[in-house]
């Protein structure tokens, strides 16, 4: 009797275990772990709730991230094949298209849209009150070479000022360095990102935002959205972990939301995790830094027209070509 206890005890024991295997087996097929490479900056803020998340072991996947302070970090990354998944400006997305298509294993996708206009032109003053007012100036700025740069440019373009000829463009290698010249006086007229124009304005009351870019760039782009962030993944990695990689874009969808909405909690953790360096400034930045998160078509439809805008600008902003059919990623 005692052994037909034991046994039903045993098999009791066996059946448990058996399905527990069964249960973790399932849960790690769809789990994954994902290297993640965002921009300190509005790009990254939205990723904020998602790093606390995965800190406190609460998310579907495991996350490694890694908070790059420029642009081409984020490059060299995507083209050493060191991350799957990364935040940077659309038009290098596009440029890394060209740049890696065909090599195996290191192909993009662009999956979601994370950030649209965050630039706006800032002065010592109040001799600019619209973009033809900038003609014979020197305009200070950063991101040359990348989104900032183009969009500045095209603006110009569009309100019939020559950007080579009409005014004098100086680039700052740093944001940070440009918003403390402006903050000092020592730049009279500069176009910025936030949460830099925040910094500035909070650093001098003579500083103030005399134009909005997003609101010059609907003026004259024939219906194309500002777009300046964009999330891309290793093709790859998407093809071999659908499951894991839907996960991951509801997760961030939920971060973005929960930053959004909750500018006063999201601000400490975007300090905590040093996309930017004070919760005030980006407490304060944040209605200004159009976060947001858009996937599927809509994606789609407004990368599509705002790559031709960024193309018509400058040939080589995206690659010297629009990106094919398969640089859209579709769950």
């Amino acid at each position: 009797m005692k052994n037909k206890s034991l046994r039903s005890l045993i098999l009791i024991i066996l059946s448990v275990m058996t399905a527990l295997s069964l249960f973790t087996g399932c849960s790690s097929e769809e789990a994954g772990e994902i290297r993640i490479t965002t921009l300190k900056g509005p790009t990254g803020m939205g990723m904020s709730k998602l790093m606390e998340d995965n800190e406190a072991k609460t998310t579907a996947n495991i996350y490694t991230f890694t908070a790059a302070s420029s642009p081409d970090e984020v490059t060299a990354a995507l083209g050493s094949g060191s991350v799957d998944v990364a935040a940077l400006p659309i038009n290098l997305a596009a440029k890394l298209y060209t740049k890696l298509h065909g090599v195996e294993g290191k192909e993009i996708q662009i999956a979601a849209i994370n950030t649209l206009g965050v630039l706006y032109v800032l002065e010592n003053g109040n001799t600019i009150n619209s973009v033809a007012d900038l003609k014979g100036k020197k305009i200070y700025a950063t991101g040359q070479g990348s989104t900032p740069e183009y969009i500045l440019r095209y603006i110009l373009s569009k309100n019939n000022i020559d950007p080579d000829k009409d005014v004098t463009i100086v680039y700052e290698a740093d944001h940070a360095t440009l918003a403390t010249m402006v903050g000092a006086g020592k730049a009279d007229i500069a176009m910025l990102p936030e949460p830099n124009v925040t910094a500035a304005l909070s650093a001098s009351e003579n500083v103030r935002i005399a134009l909005s870019l997003t609101d010059e760039w609907n003026k004259v782009s024939s219906g194309a959205s500002l777009v300046q962030g964009c999330i891309v993944v290793r093709k790859e990695f998407a093809e071999k972990n659908p499951k894991a990689f839907s996960k991951f874009l509801d997760e961030y969808k939920a971060s973005v939301e929960y930053v959004n909405g909750s500018p006063e909690e999201a601000s400490l953790l975007i300090e905590k995790f040093g996309i930017i360096p004070k919760a005030a400034v980006a407490k304060k930045a944040l209605p200004n830094c159009n976060i947001c998160f858009i996937e599927g078509s809509e994606m789609k439809s407004m990368s599509e027209k705002v790559l031709n805008v960024y193309l018509e600008a400058d040939t080589s902003s995206v690659g010297g070509a629009l990106p094919g059919e398969d640089f859209y990623f579709s769950r």
